[in-house]
């Protein structure tokens, strides 16, 4: 099969468009048939191996231990393993797994679900990182409630907009900040409010929240507590800027020593791919209030210009990466 391999740590140019053997999925694994995959924040740290800190956490020291990039995707079952029960040959699914930039992949049972009806490959394929990341941030980690203040940073993302989404759906006041060219999607998202951040400091203290979600990374603790309520919870997603060794996740370890000391909640957040959480939100697409954003689609062997567009500064939302097998 046809496949998206790297051999060595590095920018796109390490990654190689390649014949690999089909997986054989274990007793509790599901082989899919990828029809789509996401390009989320995650695929770039394990192409480059950055910040150093990424490859502590078992993905290889030297080089990549999975040859094979992605793992946002969307499909049908091709084949069962002996343990699996929810799911049978045939099935649309969507969900993660490692290496989705194949026209093959072995999932976890635990790891997807059936695909939301409401949406084509393409679109389901956007939404399992991103909006967990989304959901876990404000539902779980930020304790969101209705008529709370929300403040979203980085609202154009991929997290950033289905944050937005989800906010409103739990009945929150949502201000979201992104760049000018941004803002438009950002309110067509549903957000109350929206800034500029090149035009208006959303830390001056002039304004307070009761739940920021920083996606952003670019902002000191001491910044972003000047824009909480007195009570208030700051929830930082992901690791972005920063040095080689820690990169943006410093904060985050920074984060809940400093609540110690504080009325308010800091914490960074680690999601964690969950299929109930997948179920759920394919509760909140099919009823209309959730759906993705995808800027720009790539073949897959144009995955390394799709990993090179999403870093870029420019996205609004999400890449994806469509995967049409040799056999058509």
């Amino acid at each position: 099969m046809k496949a998206i391999v790297q051999d060595s740590y590095g920018s796109a140019d390490v990654l190689e468009f390649a014949d690999v053997d089909k997986p054989v999925p274990g007793e509790s694994e599901v082989l899919v048939r990828v029809r789509a995959a996401g390009v989320d924040p995650g695929v770039w740290h394990l192409m480059t191996g950055l910040p150093y800190l990424t490859r502590a956490f078992g993905f290889g020291v030297r080089k990549p231990k999975n040859r094979i990039r992605g793992r946002d995707m969307a499909g049908t079952v091709e084949s069962v393993g002996a343990k699996v029960t929810q799911f049978r040959p045939g099935d649309e699914v969507f969900g993660t797994c490692e290496g989705s930039f194949a026209e093959y992949a072995c999932a976890k049972e635990e790891k997807i679900a059936p695909k939301p009806s409401a949406l084509n490959f393409e679109q389901a394929a956007a939404v399992p990182i991103s909006a967990t990341t989304a959901l876990q941030g404000l539902r779980d980690s930020g304790k969101l409630q209705a008529g709370e203040k929300v403040l979203i940073i980085g609202a154009a993302g991929g997290v950033g907009l289905f944050a937005v989404q989800l906010a409103k759906a739990f009945g929150a006041v949502v201000t979201g900040v992104c760049s000018a060219p941004k803002m438009d999607v950002v309110r067509s998202a549903g957000a109350d409010h929206v800034i500029d951040y090149a035009s208006e400091d959303v830390t001056d203290g002039t304004t307070h929240y009761d739940l920021i979600l920083d996606t952003a990374g670019n902002r000191p603790l001491k910044q972003l507590r000047r824009a909480l309520a007195p009570r208030g919870r700051l929830v930082i997603v992901g690791g972005e800027g920063g040095g080689r060794w820690l990169g943006g996740f410093d904060r985050s370890l920074r984060a809940p020593m400093l609540s110690l000391f504080l009325g308010q909640k800091l914490s960074g957040l680690m999601a964690v791919e969950r299929q109930e959480d997948l179920r759920f939100l394919t509760g909140l697409i099919e009823a209309g209030k959730v759906t993705p954003f995808i800027d720009k689609t790539f073949p897959l062997a144009g995955a390394p210009d799709a990993i090179r567009y999403a870093h870029g500064r420019g996205v609004r939302g999400k890449v994806v990466v469509a995967v049409a097998l040799a056999d058509g």
